[in-house]
């Protein structure tokens, strides 16, 4: 079975909490932050209900889940007291993760700032051997996310991570974690390209060790080092891209994690497609959503033919204007699922679905008909 999933929260009951709403999304996998991304306040191993956790996760066949370091962990600091922070922080993450029984942590592997790619390369490895030698203790592997290249962030190119890695002592214990916005964002073509894109991996650095795979969309044109994720489907890559890179056989057995943004009118009404993105990408939409889903997607095809909008060409058309021309930009800042679904209210092609539904929907119709003939 495919293992895939979402980032989920770990607030309130900790494993609990998330292993519940993984679970609400169809989720065979999912990954958690230990606290909040952005700081270090963390609530004690014994407050993180991971028995009650580990059995939802048990009754629902997920026996694979991944932790994410905190973004502020940065081992490519020439600042001592950044480094010593992100050091010892990562040490207690690792502990943490591995108390919860979790195998992987990715990790940004840091920023140079002022320096130089050499210096970071040579910082984060400098690093990275203090984190594993202080948790040699432990069954936990340190994933190297594959980064988009925006600022002066490390791993950016695959050659990156594999200098950080032949520079660590202890690397058996560097796992690596692909992020398809962030290669596709780096310049990696995943679209044309993909069996090439692994291929070159496999070479620098070694398709082993790949352990996570972050899904994304991008709303950035190829080669753009943005780092800026789109819904499946609602980005250059598309429907049809991720849906290859997640059945690829090169990739098989690996937690498929979707990073996805949150959509909506306004941020009380914004929710995650996760649900839609996990089912269509699996295969089993028809059983998870039933008949009316395929029926509600082959209306939006007909609707969306009459207005002589085809997807690809009207996705890739919006995020066009919107990065080059600035005052169509000002007039009209929606991005094209918000457009979407504006013209799919306007014409009351679901009149009776919420808001949530319709982007759903959306998101089938972002799969081509070839959905269609599926179901």
């Amino acid at each position: 079975m495919l293992k895939i999933g979402s980032h989920v929260s770990f607030s309130d009951k900790g494993l609990l909490t998330a292993a519940n709403e993984a679970v609400s999304y169809g989720s065979s996998s999912f990954m958690i932050y230990t606290g909040a991304p952005q700081n270090t306040r963390r609530k004690p191993i014994e407050d993180l209900y991971i028995n009650e956790g580990k059995e939802v996760m048990k009754q629902s066949g997920i026996d694979e889940i991944v932790v994410h370091a905190p973004y502020i962990v940065n081992l490519g600091s020439y600042k001592e007291d950044t480094f010593e922070l992100a050091v010892r922080f990562l040490q207690e993450e690792i502990r943490r993760t591995d108390k919860i029984g979790v195998r992987n942590i990715v990790l940004h592997p840091g920023a140079y700032t002022d320096k130089d790619a050499e210096y970071g390369i040579a910082r984060i490895a400098e690093g990275l051997n203090e984190v594993l030698e202080g948790t040699k203790d432990t069954n936990v592997n340190i994933a190297l996310e594959t980064m988009a290249g925006k600022g002066t962030e490390i791993g950016r190119s695959f050659e990156e991570i594999a200098s950080i890695i032949d520079k660590v002592r202890d690397n058996d214990r560097l796992t690596v974690c692909m992020d398809t916005c962030h290669m596709h964002d780096a310049g990696y073509d995943l679209t044309n390209d993909l069996d090439g894109v692994l291929q070159r991996f496999d070479q620098i650095v070694g398709l082993n060790r790949v352990a996570v795979v972050h899904v994304n969309d991008s709303k950035n044109p190829l080669g753009a080092a943005k780092d800026r994720h789109a819904p499946i489907g609602a980005g250059w890559l598309g429907h049809e891209t991720i849906k290859n890179i997640v059945h690829h056989e090169a990739l098989v057995g690996r937690p498929f994690i979707l990073e996805t943004p949150w959509i909506g009118k306004d941020s009380k009404s914004q929710r995650p497609m996760y649900e839609a993105e996990i089912a269509l990408l699996r295969g089993n939409a028809m059983e998870r959503f039933g008949d009316s889903f395929f029926d509600h997607v082959e209306r939006l095809h007909h609707f969306f033919g009459k207005e002589e909008i085809d997807a690809r060409t009207y996705v890739l058309g919006t995020w066009d204007v919107l990065k080059s021309d600035a005052k169509a930009k000002k007039a009209d800042p929606r991005e094209p699922m918000d457009r979407l679904y504006d013209l799919v209210a306007e014409h009351k092609v679901l009149p009776d679905l919420s808001e949530e539904a319709i982007n759903q929907r959306i998101t089938g119709w972002f799969a081509g008909k070839s959905l269609l003939v599926e179901a």
